[in-house]
């Protein structure tokens, strides 16, 4: 586009010429992901286990890019961005490249040159062998997602520390999304210092924590890198951060596009430590690719969303002029980094005595950057302007303020459309009657609470008797009896209003209002959850990033914050109080209210929501309800039954819902303190061309949760509870993966299980992982460590093995008949952080390690390591006898 097109016209973004039009097609066409235009790409087709899941592959063609990014992006692999791949292009072929893409590039000549020769011609530039620019390929591929797959995306790319996009450029079809939706499972963490009183963390959803915003913008042609500039002032000098991408990194120098109009956002936020941090507080930067003069629409938006906007340029041209004088009475402060020895510089200074006025800018307000300039004092002033006029009173908006700016400008807003509003509104209109969390569950959840208890140890009582093979007496008629009291107690109960609206959510027509639902309710009620009286202390390796502390593993259970297993839950107690009358002969079957709730929640198992295994406030499992959700998963199914077990078991803050997480992409929740208590359980689904060389066609991931104490405690109760429920879990696996702290104890009911299988011969194949919980920047990954546990076990461990009436023989897991000190794996991990949180991205040995685990284990499955794998009916009568 020439610069007498450019114009103030808001509407101009939609005149694009044919070339303009085709370019995101042939784009498209070269990373195979037309196909995903009418259909999109969704987060279950992404997370597939296929062969590509047992390899460390290199794309060997375009096509081949989507995806590896995406495998990357899952393991939180922070050099996701740097794929490369090397192709023979022939020159003739290679795409040309534009001035609006050259915004990276550093433009050298002599001042004695003609400058009124045409410096926007790049050609004698090398051009790099890999045909496709990371910006072109990540707004290609968010095109391409549907927003629960756009959602998980920017979520790892914020823990990957990379900037995110805000606004996606769609040329083709005439508008941009804001993206609000794929930005709002992103929570922040930050040290909160006030002015006087002791600081503390602080966390808040990226879309809702205000903040003061600073905008970076290019004007036609400037020498200085606005992405490398930005990356700058957010870093520390001894720690460079590479937020934004740019031109010096491995595949910086490729031409964009489509990415031009992108717009990206990366905050500042403090630790509480002074050599680290840059400012005190929250601080928003946002990044337009592009010029201003051909993504005005993007720019007016950042002149209404930022507290002031960096302009950066070499020359002011008089339609420049025009462009920024209708920004007059603008409340934004503007600021001009020029580099007058590389353009006309008589030129500027008349153009920009005249926009000072207009502006309301004084001198302060144009910086000079030369090749002379020394780089960091000029970082040093940027930031000292940031850090001024962030103190000053300015503008403070919120992701969601700024989607109303957007709205009123005409852009597209993705949280717009209707099934997202009504699933909105469904859960406001449930979250608005909850004032105590506690009052709720107790007046509103009222199955889950005593009935259930009362109804969960008669159950256990039974099964104690039944397992001591005493015959039937009158004992065992009585519990019998109370039993069914109890349920037929629970049956009396009609859903509450707010249950009944919850199952209305999940039951919608539609799928993806199902979804939006379900991810509004999450929030919903984490918003309106009480603070609780005292924090436990925080683990390093929670998903979120958090200062380390260590973990009293002395401390078992934890305040339980409302969340959507307690409606779940209630769900499972009515079908369980119903099945259970039934069964009894109590209630004739065509009088069932519920038999359709476990058909309910198998739709949410599939959709990715994890679903509760063991109760994690009676410590039981609901048996009807869980084999009532395997039938209807069998059923669903159908001829892709194969299933293998793999659970994680270990104390509270040892990282194993992080690691299940970051290996087969799972939503467990993570830090303890944070979540449920419970046992839950995920279904990843294996690519049907790779089920028949897996052995396979699903994997079915439990989450042991918060069961699993890490010492003996006093009540013998307790322990031998916590044994059973490893037990449990133990055999039902096929795989099972032992996290630990830097301690050579395993959690004594760990190994208590490992006693009782030892005894049927139902041994799964085993992982011990060793996580770091205090190194914050891991150097890199140690290799994987084959040696046995053969130091002797603590005191904990040997009294866990004395239990089960063994006595001191069992000196360490090499006693035991079934551990192979030459087969035994033992995995050491690196820290989750490389840096300090909240600014630290995952390091990548935390990345490399998980893969190698996760490799090693679909290698077992394949190999048939991991014992007989299992079809759902036999998981079904496994369940009923363990």
């Amino acid at each position: 586009m020439e610069a007498d097109d450019y114009g103030t016209n808001e509407a101009q973004d939609s005149d694009f010429p044919t070339a303009e039009r085709s370019r995101l097609q042939e784009m498209l066409s070269l990373l195979g992901l037309e196909t995903y235009q009418a259909q999109k790409l969704s987060l279950q087709d992404a997370l597939q286990i296929s062969s590509d899941s047992m390899r460390n592959w290199a794309p060997q063609a375009p096509k081949d890019l989507p995806w590896n990014f995406l495998r990357k992006l899952q393991a939180l692999n922070a050099e996701a961005r740097n794929t490369t791949m090397v192709l023979d292009v022939p020159p003739d072929a290679r795409p040309m490249e534009k001035e609006s893409q050259m915004e990276e590039e550093i433009i050298y000549w002599d001042a004695a040159d003609d400058i009124s020769a045409d410096i926007y011609s790049f050609s004698e530039l090398p051009t790099p062998d890999t045909p496709v620019n990371p910006l072109d390929l990540l707004c290609a591929l968010l095109l391409s997602s549907d927003g629960f797959l756009q959602q998980e995306i920017v979520l790892k790319m914020s823990l990957c520390q990379f900037a995110l996009p805000l606004v996606l450029p769609d040329s083709e079809n005439h508008y941009h999304t804001f993206l609000l939706w794929a930005l709002r499972a992103v929570v922040r963490t930050w040290w909160a210092q006030p002015p006087r009183g002791v600081g503390g963390l602080r966390e808040d959803s990226a879309v809702l924590s205000r903040a003061p915003t600073f905008a970076f913008v290019r004007m036609e042609v400037s020498s200085n890198s606005k992405s490398q500039l930005l990356n700058a002032v957010l870093s520390p000098s001894h720690r460079p951060r590479d937020c934004f991408w740019h031109r010096d990194l491995s595949v910086g120098t490729n031409p964009r596009e489509i990415a031009d109009g992108l717009v990206e956002v990366s905050w500042f936020l403090p630790s509480g430590r002074e050599d680290l941090d840059v400012f005190p507080e929250p601080v928003a930067f946002l990044n337009l690719r592009g010029d201003i003069g051909s993504h005005w629409l993007q720019f007016k938006l950042l002149t209404e969303i930022s507290s002031a906007v960096f302009i950066l340029t070499d020359n002011i041209s008089r339609k420049d002029y025009k462009l920024l004088y209708s920004l007059r009475g603008s409340a934004t402060k503007y600021y001009f980094i020029l580099s007058p020895y590389r353009g006309k510089r008589n030129t500027n200074l008349r153009f920009l005595n005249k926009l000072i006025p207009v502006l309301k800018m004084d001198h302060s307000h144009v910086l000079v950057k030369v090749s002379s300039t020394d780089s960091a004092g000029f970082v040093r002033r940027v930031r000292s302007i940031v850090a001024h006029v962030a103190r000053s009173p300015c503008r403070r908006l919120s992701v969601e303020e700024m989607a109303h700016a957007a709205r009123k400008l005409g852009l597209r807003v993705d949280e717009d459309c209707d099934e997202c509003q009504r699933a909105k509104q469904r859960m406001e209109r449930i979250t608005r009657r909850i004032k105590d969390c506690d009052a709720y569950r107790r007046d509103e959840l009222w199955l889950q609470g005593d009935p259930w208890r009362k109804a969960a140890q008669v159950e256990k009582e039974l099964c104690q008797a039944q397992r001591a093979g005493d015959p039937p007496d009158k004992g065992r008629a009585e519990l019998g009896h109370r039993l069914l009291e109890l349920r037929a107690q629970q049956n009396r109960q009609d859903p509450a209003w707010g249950l009944q609206e919850f199952i209305a959510g999940i039951s919608s027509a539609s799928l993806a209002e199902k979804q939006y639902f379900l991810r509004w309710m999450e929030w919903g009620l984490a918003r309106v959850a009480q603070p609780r009286p005292r924090q436990p202390p925080e683990t390093i390796l929670s998903l979120r990033p958090k200062h380390c502390g260590m973990v009293d593993f002395g401390e078992l259970l934890w305040p339980e914050p409302l969340g959507v297993e307690h409606f779940l839950r209630e769900m499972g107690q009515f079908y369980e109080a119903e099945s259970c009358l039934v069964e009894a002969g109590k209630l004739p079957a065509g009088q069932r209210r519920f038999a359709h709730f476990p058909g309910l929640a198998l739709e949410l198992l599939l959709k990715g929501l994890p679903l509760e295994l063991i109760d994690g406030s009676t410590l039981s499992t609901p048996l009807h309800w869980v084999t009532g959700l395997l039938k209807e998963l069998h059923v669903r199914l159908e001829r892709r039954s194969r299933l293998v077990v793999l659970s994680a078991l270990g104390a509270p803050g040892t990282g194993k819902s992080t690691l299940l997480n970051t290996m087969f992409g799972l939503r467990f929740a993570t830090g303890r303190g944070c979540g449920p208590r419970g046992a839950f359980m995920q279904l990843v689904t294996v690519a049907e061309n790779f089920s028949q060389d897996l052995g396979c066609d699903h994997i079915l991931v439990i989450d042991s949760g918060g069961l699993i104490g890490g010492a003996l405690t006093a009540a013998g109760e307790r322990f031998e509870l916590e044994a059973s429920l490893a037990t449990l879990l133990m055999g039902l696996s096929n795989v099972t993966v032992v996290s630990l702290a830097e301690t050579r104890d395993i959690p004594p009911a760990v190994l208590h299980a490992f006693l009782r299988l030892e005894k049927t011969g139902h041994v799964p194949n085993y992982q011990f992982v060793y996580q770091n919980l205090q190194d914050a920047c891991a150097p890199g990954p140690r290799p994987r460590d084959r040696r046995p546990l053969l130091d002797p076990p603590g005191d904990v461990s040997r009294a866990g093995a004395q239990m089960e009436k063994q006595g001191d023989g069992i000196r360490t897991l090499a006693d035991l008949a079934f551990c192979d000190p030459e087969k035994q794996h033992v995995w050491h991990i690196p820290g989750l952080w490389h840096g300090v949180p909240p600014m630290a991205a995952v390091s990548l040995g935390y990345s490399e390690a998980i893969f190698e685990l996760k490799r090693c284990l679909l290698e077992n499955i394949r190999n048939g390591l991991s014992n007989q794998n299992k079809n759902i009916q036999q998981l079904i009568e496994l369940v009923r006898r363990l």
